[in-house]
């Protein structure tokens, strides 16, 4: 069966249905290299936890470092600029940054619905810039390739009552939904409940069919709200401060092979001793923590109903997150003065940089900057029938990005990637598959990976990385020896900085990179 692959024919197996894997994409938002406890955190992920013990963790894998172009470049598999969103869900008068996918990409779900595949996606969209209920509709779910859909076409909101909260094509009101009513409406379990029906309703209605979902949470992105009884678990936990959770996290990478001994800490941000209102502080830092805790539970629910139907062998999962922990102190009407604590609904708050710094341990910078803080993911996978027995519970440390997902999809379904689609020319992926990752060997990878975010740039090509903050000047690290970027190399190797930075050039050119700040054209 020859089938075009990204513009180049190929020989290729027909995959009977039965035997085409399932695939479960899971994201969350706002959330840092070491939160999870297969990751080093303390937080309670013991669902995360036993994907990540039957399964494989790369550690190295990589997102765009803001939600936007990770959204965009997961669902494409392009660079975020080539799909149309090189930043946000704006338009600034370029191609690269339109705010709204373009249609010179398809989706994961355009992809593998002539393959066979029935698509799922549930939870936040943020791809477009057209989110009220009146308006257009042509890049929603529905209309790119989803068979259903759950959740908020905008991009965060009140968990108790979220705004654009969505049912296929119609937006709803939670208060008033009648297919929904729980004893209390919390958006992550809303997420979690939904997912777990469609894939139940799939094996009811659709069992001969293998499937796709996209199940993107908000959690735990802010405004930080959090159910009660998750609060109370972690009360007290964080009363010590930002040091001793760090040094805790970084003892316990250490334990799990994540972090190389000789990699340096990065430095602290916040003074715990200084801190006026600790116990506010430390709360923030609980809710937190209870909003990772409650998506744990909820992707439980999903393994349940993966497994309850019979389908969990042959599913592929996967975990990651739309870029590292986010600095940003929000707040609203003076809260911490007010003495409100947050997590209730009246709230408005972020955990800002401190905790962010605590998240991303032991990397450097935050969401928005492409040093490792920002751009780096665990990324859990979990498939019993296709994961080589030998590979269960390790690790996998090639180099990875957002990229390659779509790759791994068309690989592992048989699929075919179009040249054209609906009459217009379709763009390379720019991925490589994951599929050698799963049976131990190496990625197939020919190219760098390439970050450009708000000025924010870099390459990585190896273990060498080029790095820059917006109007800084470039930085070398060899990331074998130095992952946590403490010691710049570019002074002693001004012939790579050269290389890099060259190629660099060539790939901002070739996908749209506008300098920062992006003005209209003239």
């Amino acid at each position: 069966d020859l089938r075009v692959v990204a513009g180049q024919r190929v020989g290729l197996e027909i995959i009977p249905a039965a035997d085409r894997p399932n695939i479960v994409i899971i994201m969350s938002d706002d959330m840092g290299y070491s939160d999870l406890a297969c990751f080093g955190g303390e937080i309670q992920t013991p669902n995360l936890d036993r994907l990540a013990a039957g399964g494989l963790r790369f550690t190295q894998f990589y997102n765009t470092a803001r939600c936007c172009p990770t959204r965009a470049a997961l669902l494409t598999g392009l660079y975020s600029h080539q799909a149309g969103i090189g930043h946000m869900v704006a338009d600034k008068g370029h191609d690269g940054y339109r705010g709204d996918l373009n249609r010179r990409c398809v989706t994961i779900a355009e992809v593998l619905g002539p393959a066979g595949y029935r698509s799922y996606a549930v939870g936040k969209w943020h791809v477009t810039k057209h989110t009220g209920p009146n308006g257009p509709k042509d890049n929603w779910p529905l209309q790119r390739g989803f068979d259903r859909y759950y959740g908020t076409i905008v991009g965060g909101g009140n968990y108790f009552q979220p705004n654009a909260l969505t049912r296929d094509n119609t937006q709803i009101d939670s208060a008033n939904d009648p297919e929904y009513q729980p004893k209390q409406f919390y958006y992550t379990d809303a997420l979690s409940d939904h997912a777990a029906k469609f894939v139940a309703d799939h094996a009811r209605d659709h069992g001969g069919k293998p499937f796709f979902m996209y199940l993107a949470y908000t959690a735990a992105h802010w405004p930080m709200h959090a159910r009660d009884e998750d609060i109370a678990r972690y009360k007290g936990k964080y009363d010590a401060g930002y040091e001793p959770i760090r040094r805790a996290r970084l003892a316990r990478m250490k334990e799990l092979g994540l972090v190389d001994l000789a990699w340096q800490l990065s430095p602290t941000a916040g003074d715990w001793e200084k801190v006026e209102k600790k116990a506010w502080e430390a709360r923030c830092m609980e809710v937190y923590a209870a909003m990772v805790d409650c998506m744990d539970q909820g992707i439980g629910r999903v393994v349940k109903s993966l497994s309850d139907s019979g389908q969990l062998d042959n599913t592929l999962i996967l975990f990651l997150q739309d870029n590292g922990g986010c600095a940003e102190a929000i707040m609203r009407n003076n809260e911490r003065e007010r003495d409100i604590l947050p997590g209730g609904k009246e709230t408005f708050v972020g955990y800002g940089q401190s905790w962010a710094n605590v998240s991303n341990t032991p990397f450097r910078e935050y969401k928005h900057w492409v040093h490792e803080g920002g751009i780096s993911t665990p990324l859990v996978a979990h498939w019993p029938k296709g994961l080589a027995p030998q590979l269960r519970g390790k690790l996998a440390g090639d180099p990875a990005h957002l990229v390659d997902l779509m790759a791994t999809c068309v690989d592992l379904a048989g699929a075919e990637y179009p040249s054209q689609f609906e009459g217009r020319r379709i763009l390379p992926m720019e991925g490589v598959s994951l599929r050698p990752a799963l049976a131990g060997q190496s990625l197939a990878r020919k190219q760098p990976i390439f970050w450009e975010h708000e000025g924010n740039k870099a390459i990585r090509e190896g273990n060498f990385k080029l790095v820059a903050k917006h109007k800084g000047a470039w930085e070398l690290y060899d990331l074998a020896a130095d992952r946590t970027e403490m010691h710049n190399l570019a002074a002693k190797m001004p012939e790579k900085v050269k290389e890099l930075s060259g190629k660099w050039q060539a790939w901002a050119a070739r996908v749209g990179v506008q300098p920062w700040p992006v003005n209209p054209p003239k």
